[in-house]
């Protein structure tokens, strides 16, 4: 947590609440957090505008008059806007004051979440490097790029679509869903699946992560999204969290196993090894 439509729809949140700000000063309290030189972080943001909020999978990307900066929420990293004094709390980490008067703050439990500041040509750069898979979308994940990309995999499903290398934005939640709604077991070797069933993953998750975008992504845990709302994709989650209760399709108790390391809910009548 959070995923791909928790992470859009912070997005969202923060191109309502801080686009068109302008930053007076910023305040890091734990370094670590800032991949790019903390020493500098700070006073390369001083006087920059927020231009725009963008995403590219699970990370956002603030576009500023001379720069781009990277943020990865990763496990529970999020983002608070306060009009006026800002609350105590020691897991507010980083401070955007604004020039009026407003501070935008990055608040992580963890402290697993990274800013990182990069040139504004270098984006595609940033992401090739990480070997970023396409956007889950019809115009941008190619169903036969993905079918090659498994028949060249030694690795279960699972895992697989998990490393963000096929297609970006999968975190533990949406895997086990769409292997779910594809019929598929999570330790199914990627490059053993046929043909059917590598289409219906292809086209669950394309269709998963855009419901759940529209549902404002699942509240888990500690995730709101940025005007401090909760998601209610969780209310139509199939498999992820519900060991022990029945299939919606089959009526079979679902079933938890670990995978990769990852809790991973499936059901053994319908996704079968």
């Amino acid at each position: 947590m959070p995923e791909l439509p928790e992470v859009e729809t912070v997005r969202r949140g923060l191109e309502k609440l801080v686009v068109g700000k302008c930053i007076e000063s910023v305040t890091v309290k734990v370094p670590k957090m800032i991949v790019s030189n903390p020493e500098t972080f700070a006073g390369d943001l001083a006087g920059q505008e927020i231009l725009s909020i963008g995403r590219r999978g699970k990370y956002l990307i603030f576009r500023f008059s001379d720069l781009l900066m990277i943020s990865h929420l990763r496990m529970e990293g999020k983002y608070l806007l306060f009009e006026g004094a800002v609350p105590e709390n020691k897991h507010f980490h980083v401070f955007f004051h604004f020039r009026d008067g407003s501070t935008l703050v990055y608040q992580d439990v963890r402290k697993f979440g990274t800013l990182e500041l990069i040139a504004r040509d270098g984006l595609d750069l940033y992401f090739s490097q990480r070997k970023l898979g396409p956007e889950p979308t019809k115009n941008e994940f190619k169903l036969k790029i993905f079918e090659t990309a498994l028949r060249l995999s030694k690795k279960s499903i699972k895992p697989l679509l998990l490393e963000q290398k096929v297609v970006a934005g999968l975190g533990n939640i949406y895997v086990d869903e769409v292997l779910w709604a594809a019929k598929v077991h999570p330790l199914r070797l990627a490059a053993d699946l046929k043909k059917a069933e590598i289409k219906r993953i292809h086209d669950q998750t394309v269709a998963i992560l855009a419901f759940a975008i529209d549902k404002g992504g699942s509240t888990i845990r500690t995730y709101q999204n940025t005007l401090g709302m909760d998601g209610s994709m969780q209310d139509y989650l199939q498999v992820y969290g519900q060991t022990g209760k029945p299939c919606p399709r089959c009526g079979s108790a679902i079933l938890k196993l670990k995978v990769g390391g990852r809790g991973t809910h499936y059901c053994p009548k319908c996704q079968k090894l």
